[in-house]
């Protein structure tokens, strides 16, 4: 069955809805080295002018996500829904203290930390040094998640990439939608999609070796990589 036939007959009523790295930009050693392939560009903004909706919900920084797909007419949403949170600056201050209370190179979104081991001399010491951060988080009361070859550490709030999704769907007439992405945060977003009460969704997948599985047996659709993703966007 092709699945994507209900999005195509009503694109005026038909959300698409993606990850950014990793799903739309290929997995880069160093996130300010990732980049949105030209023919990727191409398609966002081709399905920006026909679709209700176009949105990146990232783990980025909002203004970051946007300057990194760089396509106007999109809806961009970054660390991971936490932005739509009303509570936003005193979590950015929760998160300020925790990071200026570990010597470790981090990545600031402001409202979440992001410390990568990807590329370090000794990975798995790396992510041992992490499991420690990861502890002292969880008992300051915050809430540390693991993505590939990242440690994230977020506020303990009932925001996430489910929460984001559910939040730009009520905005909007949908009676369709699509979610990609490649990473056990999209699995929030592929929860929210389902309990958004749509007549048709599709969940796709963009398998890696560092994906996680669960992600694959919840989606509809699996693709082998953002180049994949790119052909299949394509076709809508």
């Amino acid at each position: 069955m092709d699945l994507l036939a209900p999005l195509r007959k009503v694109p005026k009523e038909t959300a698409l809805l993606f990850d950014v790295d990793g799903t739309l930009a290929p997995i880069a050693p160093l996130p300010e080295l990732a980049r949105v392939p030209p023919k990727t560009r191409a398609e966002l903004a081709r399905l920006a002018r026909s679709y209700l909706l176009v949105a990146c919900i990232s783990g980025r920084a909002g203004d970051e996500a946007k300057a990194l797909v760089g396509v106007e007419g999109i809806r961009y949403v970054g660390n991971h829904g936490l932005e739509l949170d009303e509570r936003a600056a005193a979590l950015a201050g929760l998160i300020a203290a925790f990071r200026d209370s570990v010597a470790l190179p981090v990545e600031d979104k402001g409202l979440s930390l992001s410390y990568h081991y990807r590329g370090a001399e000794d990975e798995q010491a790396a992510r041992a040094e992490l499991e420690e951060v990861a502890e002292r988080a969880r008992a300051e009361g915050l809430d540390p998640r693991w993505g590939r070859k990242v440690l994230e550490i977020r506020p303990s709030v009932e925001a996430d990439k489910g929460t984001a999704v559910q939040a730009l769907l009520a905005a909007v007439p949908a009676r369709c939608g699509l979610y990609a992405g490649d990473d056990t945060t999209d699995l929030d977003a592929f929860a929210g999609l389902a309990q958004a009460g749509l007549e048709h969704i599709v969940r796709i997948a963009v398998e890696s070796e560092e994906g996680p599985g669960d992600l694959v047996a919840a989606a509809d659709l699996t693709v082998s990589g953002p180049d994949e993703l790119t052909r299949l966007l394509a076709t809508l």
